[in-house]
Parts: C-alpha cells; sequence; structure tokens
C-alpha cells in the first residue's frame, strides 16, 4: 500500500466515505430511535404504575376475602362453646333443682 494516495487511486478514501455514509445514516435515525425508546420507556413506566395499582387493590381484597374465611371457620367452633356453655348451666340448673327438691321446696 503506498503511502501517499493520489485522487483516484485511494483505497482507505472508499472506505471513509463509506463509513462517513453510514455514520450519516445512523445519526439521522438517532433521533427518531431516541425518542421511540424512551417512549417506549414512558409507556412501560406507566404501564408498570397501574399494575402496582391494580396488585395493591388486590392486597386488599384479599385481606377482605381473609377476614371472611376466618369468620366463617371460627363459627362452629362458636357454636359448639355456645353448646356447651348451655349444657354447663343445663347441669348446674338440675342439681340446684336436685338439691332444691331434697330440701322440700
Amino acid at each position: 500500500m503506498p503511502e501517499k494516495c493520489t485522487a483516484g487511486d485511494c483505497p482507505v478514501s472508499a472506505r471513509v466515505d463509506a463509513l462517513e455514509k453510514e455514520f450519516d445514516r445512523h445519526r439521522g435515525n438517532s433521533t427518531d430511535t431516541h425518542r421511540q425508546m424512551f417512549e417506549r420507556i414512558s409507556t412501560l413506566e406507566q404501564s408498570g404504575a397501574a399494575l402496582r395499582a391494580t396488585l395493591a387493590g388486590m392486597d386488599e381484597k384479599l385481606d377482605e376475602i381473609a377476614e371472611k374465611v376466618n369468620a366463617l371457620a371460627d363459627k362452629p367452633a362458636k357454636r359448639w362453646e355456645s353448646l356447651a356453655d348451655k349444657a354447663v348451666w343445663a347441669v348446674c340448673a338440675a342439681v340446684i333443682a336436685f338439691l332444691l327438691a331434697g330440701m322440700g321446696l
């Protein structure tokens, strides 16, 4: 490769020209590309915020459902406690009635 190129026969000048054209093509599109990327990022941020809001609402609903399930699960236990309480009172009343009948009242 010669040290000095003449105007028409320099192989490097064709490559430099091609690189300059490629650079200009990318530089011209970069503004549009960057704008599109920022628009996409903005859209993703908005959809992420909407998703977080939806999930927060779902957390509240899940808490409500958990409370209802716990209340329904506790209901039979309360019934048995109430039944046992009434049975104890009935036995106490029978014992008192027996004692009172034994004393002649």
